[in-house]
């Protein structure tokens, strides 16, 4: 009875999963049959036009085989690339394409080759010609470019063709949008005029005193903010921009109920860790050891196993130790076992195997030569023989210069300092470790034969460690409970937010059987034409959030239909908004009406207050206020005492005469009565041009993005890829 009765209780998570996989199913086979589907939206829109589905999907596969080339490279694991990144680029790419075809913005055959080769008035692109240099000079090698082209163009691999491809466009539009750009730059133009104002707001400064009355010397619940006064204000002021709403959203409210380790879990995590290192202290085969018991399933004996405090400048991922135990490593001899000690999260014992000793400097010239290809190891065996019986420490940096075939320490005259012996292949790190300092000599590895010095060898003292590692866990127990707790908490939202209508009223009841229960709320809002979901980890998650937010028929104070379990946690929400674009209605903005009209009205009973003084020192003993000064210039809108108050420079610089006193004025802070002291020309000079080359140079500097942020909104671009993937709108 007691395992059916925990099945009853679980019979949501049951529903999710199987009702998860049919979803999946269907949706898998949908996608296979409608292929050739009309869909009314698709991935999205641009210009009211639909985003060419497979077009988007081709550009996300050709940056994945950039990624995963460049990885390559670097010897590195390849990573799944940004979509959103990608469709970003895209979009921008489709919107400036209707620019080059409105202005005519094309690049000729002559003028593609004079771009990429750097010939009549262009300079060599820096990443083309960092892949094209010669072995020798290092300088740009266009014979080198030319070959590597003509190879890819009549090369009989059509991937090799499809690159060149894909390179040619690259570059092309790269160079159209430079000269878009540079037609923008054209029409930016700074008049005398503006510089002249812009050099008169940054020079002239007005001498104020002024006394202030802050909104805060009122309590907001001295304001009657009752729904009648609300609305009224709102219907006077619903027309206004600020209270607009830029874009159709939906908001969500949620929180999560974390599963956490219990003290007793805590307990027996510690006993266990104590116990394992006494067994680690007195075990015959640690490798055994480690792989047995450890979480983390690695072990090495070698230096490749060095470990380095986590702020050390050469640390490793996942091979460094909190820098507090830096002190204790270094004292430990061989054979101690250290700890236990927490890690990012996990905690850790460690056997001390050995040290590594030496930091290495050396410098070397490679002479490349793959080890499997014969003919070339000969010649370049021969090659480094001849400079070995020329080269000598004070000629080795311009050898260097002459021969090498190493690009990253080539204008470092060869030299690798500081490298640990792992760093480097065993030859290489061999001689640099066992031969004398000033030793010249060299040695073959799989890159070719390396002719090196030993420059220095500094002493280090870094542990080589083999690691038990454990994370603290809930039990089965503590999650049991856990859940227990989700599902009486879901079953209560249910059953007392379905006792009300629709509404506000729902939204505010959530946060409060959230905050009995002992958890915050947080709210998330959710734009209808880029619907990105934040602060989740799961894609699921974010689906459910989704589904919550814009399924057909959806009203606020809907809840999730079953808690979403996310990692260690679950999550449960509610939809709390729903907005459309224009005008706002009063429960889209009635926070902002309620901050605004409390605002008001404090300011109407402080003016009231201040209109019956007749100077600022009746002011300041009627009303117990303090005189200030402050020096104010209309470019910076900063009062001493008071903080950023644009509309009260405003008025200072709009007509104030010196030794005028103002009305009582509205700012951020609270109502403001100035009087101007004194006005300070700015200083005359010959021209405006300093002005007037910066404010063109903010502009020039700023045109790009400016540009492609108004593009991209005038293009009113729809990114339906979410609702499309999740069957929400197509």
């Amino acid at each position: 009875m007691a395992i059916i009765g925990k099945i009853r209780e679980k019979s949501w998570l049951i529903l999710i999963i199987v009702g998860g996989a049919l979803l999946a199913f269907i949706l898998t086979d949908y996608n296979k049959m409608g292929g050739n589907t009309e869909y009314e939206y698709g991935y999205g829109t641009v210009y009211g036009e639909k985003v060419d589905m497979e077009a988007f999907n081709k550009e996300v596969d050709q940056q994945q085989e950039n990624a995963n080339m460049q990885a390559a490279q670097q010897g590195q694991p390849s990573q799944p690339v940004d979509r959103a990144q990608v469709w970003t680029s895209f979009v921008q790419k489709l919107v400036l394409e209707k620019e080059f075809a409105a202005l005519g913005i094309q690049v000729s055959d002559d003028e593609f080759d004079a771009y990429l080769f750097g010939k009549s008035g262009f300079s060599v692109l820096p990443d083309i010609e960092s892949q094209f240099k010669d072995s020798i000079t290092g300088m740009f090698n266009e014979k080198l470019l030319q070959s590597t082209i003509e190879q890819m163009e009549d090369s009989q691999d059509p991937e090799q063709v499809q690159r060149w491809e894909a390179s040619k466009e690259y570059y092309t539009n790269r160079r159209r949008q430079e000269k878009y750009f540079d037609i923008l730059e054209q029409g930016l133009y700074v008049t005398k005029l503006e510089a002249k104002h812009e050099y008169t707001a940054q020079k002239e400064t007005k001498s104020i005193s002024y006394v202030l009355k802050r909104y805060s010397d009122i309590k907001d619940e001295d304001i009657d903010t009752s729904e009648d006064k609300l609305k009224a204000y709102f219907e006077k002021h619903k027309g206004e921009k600020k209270y607009e709403n830029k874009v159709a959203s939906r908001s969500v409210k949620f929180f999560d109920i974390t599963i956490d380790p219990s003290s007793k879990d805590s307990a027996a995590h510690d006993a266990l860790m104590s116990d394992l290192k006494a067994k680690f202290e007195t075990t015959t085969n640690d490798s055994a050891f480690v792989i047995q018991n450890s979480d983390l399933k690695f072990f090495n004996s070698t230096s490749q196993a060095t470990f380095m405090p986590e702020n050390a400048e050469k640390k490793r991922q996942g091979a460094t130790y909190p820098q507090y135990m830096d002190t204790i490593f270094k004292a430990a001899a061989i054979g101690d076992v250290v700890g236990p000690y927490e890690d990012n999260g996990n905690t850790r014992i460690a056997k001390v195997l050995g040290f590594n000793e030496n930091s290495l400097t050396v410098r070397h010239i490679l002479i490349s030569a793959q080890r499997e290809d014969a003919d070339a190891v000969a010649k370049a065996k021969s090659k480094t023989d001849s400079i070995m019986g020329l080269l000598t420490s004070d000629n080795f940096e311009q050898y260097v210069l002459m021969f090498s075939d190493d690009p990253g320490s080539k204008n470092t005259g060869g030299k690798y300092e500081d490298f640990m012996d792992y760093e480097m292949v065993p030859e290489f790190s061999n001689f640099a470790k066992e031969e004398p300092i000033g030793k010249i000599g060299y040695v073959q590895t799989d890159y070719g034969f390396h002719i090196m010095e030993v420059l220095d060898r500094k002493p280090v003292n870094y542990p080589i460690l083999g690691l038990i590692q454990k994370t603290l866990k809930a039990s089965i127990a503590t999650v049991d409970e856990k859940e227990l707790e989700v599902d009486n908490l879901i079953y209560k939202l249910n059953d007392d937010l379905g006792e009300k209508d629709p509404g506000m009223e729902r939204v505010v009841l959530f946060d409060t059987i959230a905050n009995r229960a002992g958890y915050f709320s947080r709210e998330i809002t959710i734009e209808e034409n880029s619907p990105r979901v934040y602060g989740f980890e799961s894609k699921i998650t974010e689906d459910k959030i989704l589904e919550l937010a814009f399924s057909e028929g959806a009203q606020v104070g809907d809840l999730v239909n079953s808690p979403v379990k996310e990692g260690n946690r679950y999550v449960i929400a509610v939809l709390s908004g729903i907005k459309n674009k224009g005008e706002a209605n009063f429960v889209d903005v009635e926070p902002a009406i309620t901050r605004d009209y409390i605002k008001e009205q404090k300011a109407k009973r402080l003016k009231a207050q201040m209109l019956e003084a007749n100077s600022l020192k009746d002011l300041e003993s009627k009303l117990n206020l303090t005189i200030q000064k402050a020096e104010v210039t209309f470019a910076n809108p900063q009062l001493t005492g008071a903080g950023f108050e644009p509309a009260i420079t405003g008025a200072i610089f709009s007509g104030l005469k010196d030794g005028e006193r103002s009305l009582p004025l509205e700012g951020n802070t609270g109502v403001f009565v100035v009087q101007l002291e004194k006005t300070t020309k700015a200083p005359a000079v010959a021209d405006y041009n300093a002005e007037k080359d910066k404010l063109q140079g903010e502009l020039v500097q700023n045109v790009q993005n400016s540009a492609i942020r108004g593009l991209t909104k005038l293009a009113d671009v729809i990114d339906n890829r979410r609702f499309f993937d999740y069957g929400i709108r197509r």
